[in-house]
């Protein structure tokens, strides 16, 4: 009796500690909880030098190896995990995919004078792609990372085989929010740019929305230069993306309010040839949120000779049930 009361003691104990624990690390149990799954889907955890830079990067190959190389370029204060859905359903339809963390974001070095600017960024995505041996590839980017990828299209064209932009960022339009979306410092703060993101918001429980605010507040820094160099203008594509020569796909939620369908419409317009494809029902996480239908419409696109041009259709969301 002694011994049963014992292991229960034990097994309370644990259990306690365990959730002691997730309470005041909510989001590195989630975050390992979202590795260990990548890892469990066959998609490997690596580093490369590159440009100066330690980069940490996602790579996934079809199960017989070989795949055409993609590579997927992350938004503002995200990291390559937000690729966490694509990577493994875009390898299984025959990808190589390489998903790098940006300088400054994730688990890539962050240098303190550095500028984090949409160049800077780039630059550190060609040395990527020399690093890990890219010559020509797929490229795909993901809001601001979008912007990293068509300016990369057009100063490298020789790189970038097609080009497919999820909600992207690098034109101008009359943003009804501030910078200070991106840099909440309070609950109410984080509730708003959560509304902004996605069209079905998440309620975070308070020990949630706290370790949410420290991870905001110790990467601040780095969202604000690149805020700034955003802002500053000097790198929009409004004058450069009729420039382009590369297939392009233009993939964008209906309900985006970050950076709205109209945008996208004009870079369908701007971009001679392009493809559009709307998602039904979703916002500007439509990678993650509605990853089935992004998903296919891309596979679609990289897969289909010769490449689709000046297509537009919508898609239906199938993927909230496999989200929630």
């Amino acid at each position: 009796m002694k011994t049963v009361l014992r292991a229960l003691l034990v097994i309370v104990v644990i259990a306690v500690a365990a959730g002691a624990f997730f309470y005041w690390n909510p989001l590195w149990v989630a975050d390992n909880l979202v590795q260990l799954g990548l890892w469990r889907a066959g998609v490997k955890s690596e580093y490369v030098e590159a440009g100066g830079y330690r980069l940490h990067y996602f790579e996934a190959q079809p199960a017989g190896g070989g795949g055409e190389p993609l590579l997927l370029i992350h938004g503002l204060g995200a990291r390559s995990e937000e690729w966490a859905k694509m990577i493994p359903a875009m390898a299984q339809r025959g990808f190589h995919v390489y998903a790098p963390d940006l300088p400054g974001y994730g688990r890539s070095s962050r240098p303190a004078d550095a500028d984090y600017s949409i160049a800077m960024e780039e630059n550190a995505m060609v040395a990527f792609a020399k690093a890990v041996g890219l010559q020509r590839t797929f490229v795909g980017g993901w809001s601001m990372g979008g912007w990293i990828a068509a300016k990369l299209t057009l100063d490298h064209p020789e790189m970038v085989e097609r080009l497919v932009l999820y909600d992207s960022a690098g034109l101008y339009f009359p943003a009804e929010f501030g910078a200070d979306l991106f840099l909440p410092s309070d609950a109410a703060g984080v509730v708003n740019l959560m509304k902004v993101l996605s069209p079905h918001p998440h309620v975070l429980p308070d020990f949630a929305m706290r370790a949410v605010l420290r991870r905001i507040a110790a990467n601040g820094w780095v969202v604000q230069r690149s805020m700034s160099s955003m802002m500053g203008g000097s790198e929009l594509l409004d004058f450069r993306l009729q420039e382009i020569r590369s297939p392009v796909l233009l993939v964008w939620g209906a309900e985006d309010r970050l950076i709205p369908l109209i945008v996208g419409r004009r870079m369908h317009e701007e971009i001679a040839g392009s493809s559009l494809s709307v998602i039904a029902g979703c916002g500007h996480l439509a990678p993650r949120e509605c990853w089935r239908p992004v998903v296919e419409t891309t596979a679609e696109f990289l897969q289909e000779n010769p490449p689709m041009r000046g297509a537009e259709k919508t898609l239906a969301d199938q993927s909230s049930s496999a989200l929630h």
